[in-house]
C-alpha cells in the first residue's frame, strides 16, 4: 500500500494512476476515470475540493484514508 500524508489533497492522476507517466503512478484506488466520476457522483467516493483554483479538482487526504478504511473493513 502506499504511503499517504496525514493531511493535504490529492489530484485524481494520483487517486487512479497513470501508468503512461513517467514514471509510472501506481493506483490508489485501481478504477477507472469514468468509474471515479460516476462513484462521486452517486456517493460511492468522496466530493472534491474546487475551491483551491478555477481549474484544479482535488480531494482530500482525510476523505481517501477514510474510504480506504470503510473499504477494508
Amino acid at each position: 500500500m502506499h504511503k499517504l500524508p496525514e493531511t493535504g489533497f490529492l489530484r485524481l492522476h494520483q487517486i487512479i494512476g497513470n501508468p503512461k507517466a513517467k514514471p509510472p503512478i501506481p493506483a490508489i484506488i485501481p478504477v477507472s476515470k469514468s468509474t471515479w466520476w460516476e462513484g462521486v457522483k452517486t456517493g460511492r467516493y468522496p466530493q472534491p475540493v474546487r475551491s483551491l483554483g478555477r481549474r484544479i479538482t482535488a480531494w482530500r487526504v482525510e476523505d481517501i484514508h477514510a474510504l480506504i478504511t470503510r473499504a477494508t473493513l
